[in-house]
Order: structure tokens, then sequence, then C-alpha cells
């Protein structure tokens, strides 16, 4: 999880595509919204999501263009999620917001076909390493919702440890919802 990059310019000059075995985290357009439709659409998918399902794809263009300028504002960057070599996303990662030296809170979605197939936890990897190295954050949190299992494996699965339930800390859809806090901290993969 530790490869360090040497950075002369800042992460956010360019947006910045990152290269793993199997896949290819890249910036999140238009060309890209109806993939999104697709992955935020299916139930499954969106079962624990805090958002409710687009309408349709011109939903999913909002939201790409708020992706678009919380990166340009430098508050935070989300990753397209492409098997290498496909144009087409199968999910999406990255940083909801960060604060530099200090924390951020990560967050993750991936079409239902490709669950259990460690393509979340390879891109997790690569966002993490990214996160702890280019953007020097030193906290990476994940809020999960009880009963999201398959979430909560992969957190455990690749070192986050629970800190604790934050009690009806979202509320959504009308209702309020109590949040699992993971954590990760630079020093963790250290030890």
């Amino acid at each position: 999880m530790s490869t360090q990059t040497d950075h002369k310019t800042t992460v956010f000059d360019k947006f910045p595509n990152i290269r793993t075995p199997h896949l290819e985290l890249v910036q999140i357009t238009e060309q890209h919204a109806h993939d999104l439709f697709k992955i935020l659409c299916d139930k499954q998918v969106s079962r624990y999501y805090n958002l409710l399902p687009p309408e349709d794809e011109n939903d999913c263009q909002r939201l790409i263009d708020y992706f678009r300028e919380r990166f340009k504002s430098k508050t935070a960057i989300r990753w397209g999620i492409q098997l290498n070599d496909d144009n087409g996303i199968i999910g999406t990662v990255g940083f909801n917001h960060f604060t530099k030296k200090h924390r951020a809170n990560i967050g993750y979605d991936l079409q239902f076909s490709y669950w259990n197939k460690d393509v979340i936890a390879e891109a997790l990897y690569a966002v993490i390493s990214f996160g702890f190295f280019a953007l020097d954050i030193n906290r990476i949190e994940a809020e999960v919702m009880e009963g999201n299992d398959p979430s909560i494996e992969v957190l455990n699965k690749i070192g986050f440890k629970q800190e604790g339930t934050l009690r009806q800390w979202h509320y959504w859809d009308d209702k309020h919802y109590d949040m699992l806090m993971f954590s990760l901290l630079r020093s963790d993969g250290e030890a």
C-alpha cells in the first residue's frame, strides 16, 4: 500500500489518474453519466447509500458536475473505477472531503456484479496510498450504515479499525441512521 510519488506540482494541477494491476482510476466525465446511472439505480448498491437513486442521467450529470467542482475547490476527489483497457466505469471511489495533514472521509460504490472480486479493495489500496502520500493525510475515516456487511468486510480486510457507533449520525429519506465509524491511520501501515 505504500508507493510514494514525488509530486513537484500540486496534485490539483491536473486530475490524477491512478493505474493498478487490474484497474484504472479516472476522472468521472460526461461520458460516464450512463454508467453512473446504472450503478446508482441498482438497489443492491444504493441500499446503504445516503442518497436517493437518480431519476435520470441528468441527475448523474449534476453529480458529475459536483465532483468536478469539489476537485477544483481542492476539497474532495472522486475517481471512476475502470477495468484496465475499458472506457466504462463500474464504480466510484474517493475522498468526500479532506484536510491536509489531518483527516479525510472515504467513500465508494461498485456495480453489484463486481462485488466479492477484490475490485473495491484494489481501488481502496490505491486511493489510500494517494491520500497518505500525495494529499499528506494522517487519518482516513469511513462511515458505514449498520448492516452493510459487504462494506464492513472490505474495510476490515484492508486494515481499518472500527472505533464505535455514531448514533443517529445520518438523516435521510426522513429517517435517522446509526453509522459505524472506521479509521485507518498512516502509522497503521508503518507498524
